[in-house]
């Protein structure tokens, strides 16, 4: 079933996440939240954007643990716990925050 942004239909799986990974814009990520009843802010974007480089790096979206952990080693303990990254995309930091990156499902999620 796709999503309409800026008058495109933007084609998603099962589960929300982008079917081609190039449609990604940032008005993607704004619509997926909004759906999740979420406004981005400075502080998701930051975890967004944290994501997209660590796929580009690695190709691979991270499981929570490697996220938590990776994100700690950048960008500090403040943010790299699960409290902080749950409060920030609370159906999980993992599946959520890849599905706005435009990312695939991270391995092992369910």
């Amino acid at each position: 079933m796709p999503i309409e942004v800026n008058g495109k239909s933007i084609e998603v799986d099962e589960e929300g996440y982008l079917s081609n990974l190039s449609d990604w814009d940032k008005d993607i990520a704004e619509v997926m939240a909004k759906e999740d009843n979420i406004d981005l802010g400075t502080d998701h974007w930051e975890i967004i954007n944290f994501l997209r480089e660590y796929y580009e790096e690695y190709q691979i979206a991270p499981a929570v643990r490697i996220l938590t952990k990776a994100v700690g080693k950048k960008l500090g303990k403040d943010k790299g716990n699960s409290k902080y990254l749950y409060e920030l995309f609370p159906y999980g930091p993992g599946k959520q925050a890849c599905k706005f990156a435009g990312l695939p499902k991270p391995t092992g999620c369910v």
